[in-house]
């Protein structure tokens, strides 16, 4: 690791990765820290042969340019969410067929999931740029430099970005001197996006609920699985069906597998098959995206807060994460949109006009 850098981003999930990889083709020098052993964040994907399936982040809208520009550039493969057939409503009473399928609309996914985006921007980042399994533990103002300060050692840099859910960064972080009131007392209340909910997904030999017309949309007042929807692969394999668990209180424990068993058999009925595969993933348990108790956070209307529209530390710290945009918060492009606003202004400092809309 070298001693100093023009730029130090701390997070590695998309938009860390995008911000590094425009601050490089412009001639800036830039590490990236990542606590995890894997690049992504909250895109997170399980790989079944040529296909990717999604424990994070899934869809992309066709309105979202960013994303869509990007994925482009990076010649990743994508495919439509599956809409055909109807959808289920299951309320105390039973389960209803409904015509259509009003639960989806069109979006996109990647065949490969979405992890493969982080991971084809993590592959386009100069060599030795991108450290893993590195936390940062602390951001001082050095004078002239902010440091950069872990159980890796120390690095200086013009310019650091925080490419993390503000709520994370004020519980992790350490910054000397400590941050004006204004700021920390907005982060401490800015909800992770998605962080307080389990996503299940569910994998069968075959796409069983199209065979019968349905979408594999379903709602439900009972749950667990609140909300239903097909995450088969191309042409339906692989076969897998996913849903939102948003826990009954803070602190609810996780759902369990018989429990997806026992809901997934009341809206498709005794004759579904067994599925090959649960998966489960609750994000309160993900200690680099959600801190003990942020799931009891609430304030939505937080999201892009004008605090973080503006770099801290005398114009040196930045907000990068999906909950500090002001577009699309809380989406992949909203990640891209934040990380968009710290290139530009981080560019400018360095000489560069910078398009904030790129």
């Amino acid at each position: 690791m070298p001693p100093a850098a023009d730029v130090v981003v701390i997070g590695g999930g998309v938009a860390g990765l995008a911000i590094a990889r425009a601050l490089q083709a412009q001639g800036c020098s830039v590490i990236v820290f990542e606590a995890r052993d894997r690049v992504g964040g909250r895109l997170r994907s399980v790989s079944v042969g040529e296909a990717g399936i999604d424990l994070g982040a899934t869809w992309f809208w066709a309105n979202e340019p960013r994303v869509v520009r990007l994925i482009d550039e990076l010649g990743l493969e994508t495919h439509p969410q599956y809409l055909e057939g109807d959808a289920l409503y299951q309320v105390p009473g039973g389960v209803h067929r409904i015509a259509g399928n009003p639960v989806d609309v069109p979006a996109g996914r990647l065949k490969a999931g979405m992890q493969g985006l982080a991971e084809a921007l993590a592959g386009s980042l100069s060599e030795g740029s991108l450290l893993l399994e590195q936390a940062v533990e602390r951001v001082r103002d050095g004078g002239d430099m902010l440091c950069v300060e872990g159980p890796f050692g120390s690095i200086e840099a013009r310019h650091v970005v925080i490419a993390l859910p503000p709520v994370l960064a004020i519980r992790m972080l350490e910054f000397q001197p400590a941050l004006p009131e204004s700021i920390r007392t907005v982060a401490e209340t800015v909800p992770v996006w998605m962080g307080a909910v389990t996503k299940v997904v569910v994998r069968y030999e075959h796409a069983f609920w199209r065979d019968i017309g349905l979408a594999g949309s379903a709602m439900s007042q009972i749950g667990p699985m609140r909300e239903v929807h097909d995450m088969s692969g191309p042409d339906g394999s692989p076969a897998a069906l996913f849903g939102f668990v948003p826990p009954l209180a803070p602190g609810a424990p996780t759902v369990t597998r018989d429990m997806v068993r026992g809901q997934l058999g009341d809206l498709f009925g005794p004759d579904a098959p067994e599925p090959t595969e649960v998966f489960i993933c609750d994000w309160r348990l993900e200690e680099f995206t959600t801190p003990p108790e942020a799931d009891a956070l609430q304030a939505y209307e937080t999201y892009g807060h004008p605090v973080f529209q503006v770099a801290a530390m005398g114009g040196r710290l930045h907000w990068a994460s999906t909950e500090t945009a002001r577009e699309c918060p809380g989406h992949i492009e909203g990640a891209l949109s934040a990380g968009a606003r710290a290139t530009a202004a981080i560019l400018l400092d360095h000489g560069h006009q910078a398009d904030p809309n790129s």
